[in-house]
Parts: structure tokens; sequence; C-alpha cells
């Protein structure tokens, strides 16, 4: 089984509203394509600066009932695709003015299927997204979805094999990663290399969607096969990158290196 998903390479400005009315643009364009899934970026909803106080930040939050996603959710309906961005999502909690770095999943019906609060912060490279972002406590669970089973997570957490993995031993077929991901010193390797080696190693399709090469970010975003084949990668430009996964390949793969099966967790 086949199917086309569309990695909407694509700058976010700081006024939402911009936004908006990209997001519809672009998944429009996606789904006259072929298109079934359109991936956007990890804080897709407003760029902000990465040291901007508190007060800012709550000014480019909403919450899931916001002006934002319920334009990707009219957006997915129009389309008839599933559509999957990021944003910051404002935290209830009074006593922390930090907001969630949340991923939405929305069908396409218009219904949120999942959100995600990432978990695994960037705090490196001399950037302490902590300062801004309160973490989630729960890892993505898997969702079905009528092509194949989807994982998730966010960005820094491509650094963290065991988020991979807990995807894939509950079920993914196919994981999805919205990031951010900062240039500098031998992070366009980074990106690639550990891109390639979630996918080798847990036998499932990574995609992993950036925002273009300018503002500090390096592009490249790409899909990658079970085997760590890169078999679509965009360049540094804003881009709708659209690929196409076949689901057998999957089966095919894992019937030749089953490694995932063959992990001995007792002995970890």
């Amino acid at each position: 089984m086949n199917y086309k998903i569309a990695l909407a390479q694509s700058f976010s400005d700081l006024d939402q509203t911009v936004n908006q009315h990209k997001l519809t643009q672009v998944t429009k364009e996606a789904a006259e394509k072929g298109a079934k899934l359109v991936v956007f970026p990890e804080m897709f909803m407003s760029t902000v600066s990465a040291t901007a106080d508190l007060d800012v930040i709550n000014q480019h939050a909403e919450s899931l009932e916001g002006p934002f996603v319920n334009n990707a959710k009219q957006a997915a309906i129009d389309n008839q695709v599933w559509v999957i961005f990021g944003m910051r999502e404002k935290n209830d909690d009074g006593n922390d003015q930090r907001v969630y770095n949340t991923i939405v999943v929305i069908d396409n019906h218009g219904k949120i299927v999942s959100t995600y609060h990432k978990t695994h912060l960037y705090d490196a490279f001399g950037t302490k997204e902590s300062d801004q972002i309160k973490p989630g406590d729960k890892l993505f669970e898997p969702i079905d979805t009528p092509f194949g089973k989807i994982g998730l997570f966010v960005c820094y957490e491509l650094r963290f094999p065991e988020v991979a993995r807990y995807e894939a031993i509950n079920g993914a077929d196919v994981i999805i990663i919205p990031t951010s991901w900062f240039s500098g010193p031998l992070k366009e390797y980074h990106w690639s290399t550990l891109l390639k080696a979630r996918a080798i190693e847990n036998t499932t399709y990574v995609v992993g969607c950036d925002k273009p090469a300018s503002n500090d970010r390096v592009g490249l975003s790409q899909v990658v096969d079970p085997m760590g084949v890169t078999i679509a990668q965009a360049g540094s430009d804003e881009t709708i990158l659209i690929t196409e996964i076949d689901l057998d390949k999957i089966k095919t793969v894992r019937k030749t290196l089953p490694s995932a099966n063959q992990r001995i967790p007792k002995l970890y």
C-alpha cells in the first residue's frame, strides 16, 4: 500500500495570521498534488526569538481552541487531508508562565486525533529551551491512521534513541519529526545521520520536517526508508517536498532484518 505525504519546509512569521494563511495555501497545494498527510515544522504557528521573555512568549501562544488550530481544522476538511503542525500552547498552570511546545495531529474530518507536548527540551549548544517551555510528562502514543501507524516526537528528541524506540515498540510504521533544527558546526551532519540511524535501528520510515535554511536553521527536510535510504530530500529553500511511502516495504525489511524483534530487554 502506497500513499503520498508532503513536508512543508516553510518559513513562519512572527504574525500568527500570516502563518494561518500559509498553512491553508500549502495544504491546498499539497492535496492537489495527491498528498494525504501534510507535515509542518515545529513551532510553525509563530516564530519568536529563543531569548524572548515569558511575556512575549505568552503573546504568541494559543489554546487548542484558538484561531490557529481552528484554521488548520478547516484546511484539513476542505482538502480532505491529515495535517500535523507545531505551536506554542498556553499552559493553565498559574504557577508556571512557560508554555508547551505542542504538536497537533488533525484528521481529514477536522478532528484533533492527538497532541504531544515535547518532553526532552533543547538545553544544549548554548540554548535553554526550558526557560520558555514547560516539558510534557509522557511520550507520544502511536496512532492508527488510514495510511499506517504513526509515531511522533520533536526536533532535539531525535538525539535520544529511547524515544524513537518507544514509538517503534508501540507499533509505529512511520515516525514523524517536526523540527526547527538549529544550524552550527556539524549540525547538518548530525541531522541527516540521526534520521538514518533512527530509521535503521527501528526499521521504520522516518520523516523529518525542518524550516528552511535561514534564521539559523538547516533545511534539508527528508524522508528515510526502513533500510536507512533517503528517498526524498529538500534543499535549503522554502518548498513542499512530496514523496510516496510504501507500507509493504516495511514488512519486507522487517522480514529480512528482524533486529527490532530480536532485542533482549532483560539485558538492558
